[in-house]
Protein backbone atom coordinates (compact mmCIF):
# COMPACT_ATOMS: atom_id res chain seq x y z
CA UNK A 1 0.00 0.00 0.00
CA UNK A 2 1.55 3.30 -0.86
CA UNK A 3 1.71 6.56 1.80
CA UNK A 4 -0.88 8.02 -0.96
CA UNK A 5 -3.55 4.95 -0.24
CA UNK A 6 -3.27 6.24 3.34
CA UNK A 7 -4.92 9.91 2.63
CA UNK A 8 -8.52 10.02 3.54
CA UNK A 9 -11.61 12.58 4.16
CA UNK A 10 -14.40 11.60 6.41
CA UNK A 11 -17.43 13.16 5.11
CA UNK A 12 -21.12 13.15 7.00
CA UNK A 13 -23.65 12.58 4.35
CA UNK A 14 -27.40 13.77 4.27
CA UNK A 15 -28.64 11.32 6.55
CA UNK A 16 -26.30 11.86 9.29
CA UNK A 17 -24.03 8.97 8.43
CA UNK A 18 -19.91 9.22 8.56
CA UNK A 19 -17.93 7.90 5.69
CA UNK A 20 -14.30 7.60 5.69
CA UNK A 21 -13.35 8.40 2.23
CA UNK A 22 -9.72 7.17 -0.16
CA UNK A 23 -8.14 10.56 -1.17
CA UNK A 24 -5.87 11.56 -3.57
CA UNK A 25 -3.80 14.36 -4.03
CA UNK A 26 -4.32 16.68 -6.53
CA UNK A 27 -7.56 16.02 -6.57
CA UNK A 28 -10.82 18.13 -5.75
CA UNK A 29 -12.61 17.12 -2.41
CA UNK A 30 -15.87 17.64 -4.47
CA UNK A 31 -14.32 15.07 -6.92
CA UNK A 32 -13.35 12.37 -4.47
CA UNK A 33 -16.63 13.05 -2.76
CA UNK A 34 -18.77 12.43 -6.14
CA UNK A 35 -15.90 9.39 -6.95
CA UNK A 36 -17.25 7.25 -3.77
CA UNK A 37 -20.97 8.14 -4.94
CA UNK A 38 -22.20 10.15 -2.17
CA UNK A 39 -24.84 12.49 -2.97
CA UNK A 40 -23.14 15.90 -4.57
CA UNK A 41 -24.45 17.52 -7.18
CA UNK A 42 -21.40 19.61 -8.62
CA UNK A 43 -23.57 20.58 -11.51
CA UNK A 44 -20.71 22.58 -13.09
CA UNK A 45 -17.87 19.93 -12.57
CA UNK A 46 -15.62 21.85 -10.43
CA UNK A 47 -15.26 25.50 -12.23
CA UNK A 48 -16.82 27.41 -9.36
CA UNK A 49 -20.02 28.35 -11.55
CA UNK A 50 -22.49 26.95 -9.38
CA UNK A 51 -22.59 26.07 -5.61
CA UNK A 52 -23.94 22.76 -5.77
CA UNK A 53 -20.44 21.20 -3.89
CA UNK A 54 -21.52 22.50 -0.88
CA UNK A 55 -20.43 21.73 2.56
CA UNK A 56 -19.42 22.46 6.09
CA UNK A 57 -16.09 22.03 7.29
CA UNK A 58 -15.72 21.24 10.47
CA UNK A 59 -14.52 23.24 13.29
CA UNK A 60 -11.22 22.08 13.69
CA UNK A 61 -10.31 22.44 10.11
CA UNK A 62 -11.87 25.57 8.98
CA UNK A 63 -8.15 27.37 10.24
CA UNK A 64 -6.05 24.99 8.66
CA UNK A 65 -7.77 25.62 4.93
CA UNK A 66 -6.38 28.43 3.28
CA UNK A 67 -9.19 31.41 2.85
CA UNK A 68 -12.22 31.47 0.22
CA UNK A 69 -10.79 33.42 -3.04
CA UNK A 70 -13.94 36.28 -3.87
CA UNK A 71 -15.10 34.05 -6.66
CA UNK A 72 -15.86 31.12 -3.96
CA UNK A 73 -17.13 33.89 -1.80
CA UNK A 74 -19.46 35.11 -4.72
CA UNK A 75 -20.96 31.62 -5.23
CA UNK A 76 -21.56 30.77 -2.06
CA UNK A 77 -23.90 33.87 -2.16
CA UNK A 78 -26.40 31.52 -4.20
CA UNK A 79 -26.01 28.69 -1.80
CA UNK A 80 -28.63 27.98 0.89
CA UNK A 81 -28.00 27.95 4.70
CA UNK A 82 -24.55 29.33 4.17
CA UNK A 83 -22.59 29.20 7.79
CA UNK A 84 -19.35 30.27 8.93
CA UNK A 85 -17.48 26.92 7.87
CA UNK A 86 -19.26 26.82 4.58
CA UNK A 87 -16.61 25.73 1.60
CA UNK A 88 -17.57 24.88 -2.17
CA UNK A 89 -15.77 21.37 -2.30
CA UNK A 90 -14.69 22.06 -5.65
CA UNK A 91 -12.96 24.68 -4.63
CA UNK A 92 -10.15 22.75 -1.70
CA UNK A 93 -7.74 20.57 -3.23
CA UNK A 94 -6.58 18.01 -1.40
CA UNK A 95 -3.06 17.58 -0.50
CA UNK A 96 -1.23 15.64 2.82
CA UNK A 97 -1.90 18.62 5.04
CA UNK A 98 -5.66 18.01 4.37
CA UNK A 99 -5.20 14.49 5.49
CA UNK A 100 -8.36 13.36 7.66
CA UNK A 101 -10.08 16.69 6.71
CA UNK A 102 -13.47 16.43 8.08
CA UNK A 103 -16.80 18.21 6.47
CA UNK A 104 -20.37 17.44 5.97
CA UNK A 105 -21.91 17.55 2.97
CA UNK A 106 -24.97 20.88 2.93
CA UNK A 107 -28.66 20.17 2.52
CA UNK A 108 -29.70 19.86 -1.44
CA UNK A 109 -32.46 19.30 -3.11
CA UNK A 110 -30.99 15.91 -4.48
Amino acid sequence: MSAEQDYFIMVTDHEGVEHKLAAVEGWRVMEIIRDHGLAIKAECGGACACATCHVYVDDEWTGRLFEPRDEELERLDDAFEVEDSSRLSCQLLFNPELNGLKLTLAPSDL
